[in-house]
Order: structure tokens, then sequence, then C-alpha cells
């Protein structure tokens, strides 16, 4: 009898869960309300924060409340050139700057937007009513992962609060009863590296129901070049 494959431990205990606590809350613009629909409301940004779910960082934007005597804070995915202290107008009405929050509908063909509302109820198709709202710019941190890590501490560092997914030991790495390709006088596989669908889930590693293997050639390779 082998061993429980790494495959079949995730998503069962403490282990391999991911570290949520840390995360600063969910990235969402206001909601929608009449002074937004008609017009635009002002708001201000109070802090450029890390968030260690994600790459990009968070911008806190306080708003007056539209009823009460108290400030409203949202936090938005901070675009490109954002800054402390900066003001944000979100609404119909908004100029285009930068951080402001407007419909598709009130923005030009070929402004630079992120941050989209979109519902996909179609799944594969990716039709946007223009009601939605983006954020004028592109996300900030975008270079981000071209720096290399360059060391093993580094990568320790940026798992340690994520989640516990590093190091990866490969699988002909292991011995016979810790994976299906582990064994064998020197790392090989020692068999085909597809595996059905509906195999075990201790089996089920390596291609998984792939549709073909091997390298591209012809015509579907000068395409995916052409693409690339």
């Amino acid at each position: 009898m082998g061993r429980v494959i790494r495959a079949q431990r995730k998503g069962a205990g403490s282990v391999f869960k991911s570290h949520t606590h840390h995360r600063k809350g969910p990235a969402k613009f206001r909601s929608l309300d009449y002074g937004e629909r008609n017009g635009y409301l002002k708001g201000v940004v109070t802090e450029i924060i890390h968030d260690p779910g994600r790459g990009a960082p968070l911008a806190r934007v306080a708003f007056r409340h539209p009823f009460r005597y108290k400030k409203q804070k949202e936090l938005f995915v901070a675009a490109e050139g954002m800054y402390t202290g900066q003001f944000l107008y979100c609404g119909k009405k908004a100029t285009l700057v930068v951080g402001n929050v407007l419909p598709l509908r009130a923005i030009p063909e070929g402004a630079v937007v992120c941050n989209v509302e979109h519902h996909l109820p179609s799944g594969s198709k990716k039709i946007v009513p223009s009601g939605c709202r983006a954020m004028i710019g592109q996300v900030a941190g975008g270079g981000r992962t071209e720096k290399p890590m360059l060391k093993a501490g580094n990568a320790y560092h940026k798992y340690r609060v994520k989640r516990n997914s590093w190091p990866k030991v490969r699988g002909v790495a292991m011995n016979p009863v810790e994976h299906p390709h582990g064994g064998g006088n020197h790392q090989h596989i020692g068999h085909a590296s597809t595996v059905r669908r509906d195999a075990p889930p201790g089996q089920k590693v390596g291609l998984i129901a792939a549709r073909r293997t091997g390298r591209l050639r012809g015509q579907a390779a000068a395409s995916a070049a052409k693409a690339d």
C-alpha cells in the first residue's frame, strides 16, 4: 500500500489552507446609488496598502456618506499613478482622469481602463453591459513578477504568507511508495505521463485526460508562433 500522495492531501486539513487572515478585504466599487448614476461622488485616497493575497496594491478610498454624518471607506485595486491624498470621482459625469470610475457608456473608445465590472452568465462569452463601471488607467504593480527571486529565502518568505505550496518536490525525485512517478535507477517516469479522466485520485498525476501530447508540428506550430 503506497502513501496518500500530495494531490490527495490538498484540500484536507490545515496543512495546505490559504493564510487568509492577513488579507485586507475584498476590493470592489462602492454600491451604485442615485448620486453615482446621475452625477458623481468625490472621494480621497487615504492610503495605498499591500495585500498578501494579491500582486497589485490596494487603495483605501474615503467617501462622504450620502445620508449620514460619517465616512464610507472602500477598497479599490490601485491604478498606476494613484497616490495618497488624490481626489477620485465616481459617477456618470466624472472626468476622464486616472483613478476615476465611470460607466462604460461614458468612456470614449480607445481609453485605457481596468477593474471592469463584468457579469459572465454565458461562461465563455464575455459580454459586458454598457452600464458596468470601469476605472480609468491600468492596474498598478505591473512588473512585479519580472524581478527574479534569486534565492530560496525570498521564495520562502513569499509563500509563507500565502499558502503551503513551496518547495515542490518533483514526483520523479520521490520513492515508488510516495508517487506514481517515483523510483528507478535514474529519474524518469517509466511509463506514459498521460492518465485517464476516471483514474483513482492516487493515480491522477501527470497529463490528465490530455487531448494531445508532444510538441506542435506543422501548421499548428506556425499559428502558435504567430500568436506569440
